[in-house]
């Protein structure tokens, strides 16, 4: 069968950037394009780009330095966050041939076709105030979870971040147009479906709606087993939304909550929204209503300010909270936010050492959180084999399991003990 061509996809960043490639990928095929990996000399390459930090830049540029290596011929497309920050930057990159903005990346089909033609660079970038458009979206055949996006945007700016820059202000679609797009997701074959965005506890503002009763909706869907909410902001992680998990069957105990610094006055300066104090209170609650539940915390070092007392009470207050893990992120100077005038910057090497110790802290209460299970029996939805002749699995609090691969397991859920947990913290099922 013929084809338009041969397309890949290379996705940094997070969960939201995943759906929306995958969203990417199904108009591309709808469009005749046969999707293969970046090895096998694609005719087109697009790049779905983060730019949280520094270090997502590099990538990106590391990527389209590859691809053109071992392939001169290859189209490049840049889209996303960093697309949207630094066009020019990306579009001097050698080999780079096309870079849609927030406003642009869902008419990429109709770009490649005609940029196709043309030798030079092209941009095409708008005003991120301009962008108000909610794309919905979903990920599908690439793994078992399927992410759903439910939110896009965000209203916060926080003082060390982007993202309002890279994607516009909060903005979502509707309770129907939200489960249209979880049906969808389930006829694909979803059986545990996360929801994802960039700030999802503002959902549903702008249609007089909230995320609770998003939740109470999908819940009553047939088809699917599992949820898990992604990322959510502790002031927007209410008891209602706690105790409505605890009592569901499909939404799975796990938490993933940002703290970002446990010092108050860093909280202050980064101008999050909610202090160590209200932290506190929603991890107590949830493990109160759910003492199994897996709480991860994302953490920043380094945000200008961070005296060695300061970073010592975050430390301090990491030791003290009962979670499953850390994400620590380093702090990187990004332009346009308010960060750039807050005094008193941390050294690098002071930074990374901070990184290094919080990462340490993290194996830690991983492995603490692990060794509670030994023994017990969970429910595990299985994957398909990422080593040959096994097979992976989550429990409803996230724990990583493994057993020999068999075909009829995948994207089932079977109940198993907890046997031998080994040092990369995955159990083997027994």
């Amino acid at each position: 069968m013929s084809t338009a061509g041969r397309i890949a996809f290379h996705t940094l960043g997070c969960k939201l950037n995943f759906s929306e490639t995958s969203t990417l990928a199904r108009q591309f095929s709808e469009a005749g394009y046969s999707r293969v990996e970046m090895e096998d000399a694609p005719d087109v390459l697009v790049i779905n780009t983060c730019s949280v930090t520094e270090q997502a830049d590099k990538k990106c540029r590391n990527i389209v330095s590859r691809a053109v290596r071992s392939n001169p011929d290859v189209f490049v497309a840049v889209v996303g966050c960093y697309a949207q920050l630094k066009p020019q930057e990306i579009a001097a990159i050698p080999g780079v041939n096309l870079v849609l903005g927030a406003g642009q990346k869902f008419n990429l089909v109709d770009h490649v076709q005609q940029q196709k033609l043309i030798i030079e660079p092209a941009i095409h970038v708008g005003e991120i105030k301009d962008v108000k458009d909610f794309i919905p979206s979903f990920s599908a055949g690439d793994r078992t979870r399927t992410f759903l996006k439910v939110q896009d945007g965000c209203n916060y700016f926080c003082a060390f971040c982007t993202i309002p820059l890279a994607r516009g202000r909060s903005r979502s679609a509707t309770i129907e147009e939200t489960l249209a797009q979880a049906h969808k997701a389930i006829d694909a074959g979803a059986k545990e479906i996360v929801l994802t965005g960039v700030n999802i506890g503002d959902y549903g503002t702008q249609h007089n709606t909230s995320l609770m009763v998003l939740l109470e909706a999908l819940d009553r869907l047939q088809g699917v087993e599992r949820f898990r909410i992604s990322s959510i902001e502790p002031n927007l992680l209410s008891n209602e939304i706690i105790d409505f998990v605890a009592s569901s069957d499909k939404f799975m105990p796990h938490f993933h909550i940002p703290l970002q610094s446990g010092s108050d006055e860093i909280l202050r300066s980064m101008r999050r929204r909610y202090r160590t104090s209200l932290y506190r209170e929603r991890v107590e609650r949830i493990l109160q209503t759910m003492p199994h539940a897996c709480i991860g915390i994302d953490v920043i070092t380094g945000f200008p300010g961070e005296t060695d007392e300061r970073f010592e009470e975050t430390r301090q207050f990491l030791i003290d909270i009962p979670a499953a893990y850390l994400h620590v992120f380093t702090y990187s100077e990004r332009d346009n936010t308010t960060a750039l005038r807050i005094p008193d910057v941390v050294p690098q090497e002071t930074r990374h050492r901070r990184t290094i110790e919080l990462r340490m802290l993290s194996d830690k209460k991983k492995r603490a959180f692990y060794e509670r299970f030994i023994g017990s029996q969970q429910r595990i939805l299985w994957e398909g084999s990422d080593d040959e002749g096994v097979m992976y699995g989550f429990s409803e609090n996230y724990l990583k399991v493994s057993q020999p691969w068999t075909a009829e397991a995948v994207n089932n859920i079977t109940n198993v003990g907890m046997g031998q947990l080994n040092s990369d913290l995955v159990f083997t099922a027994c």
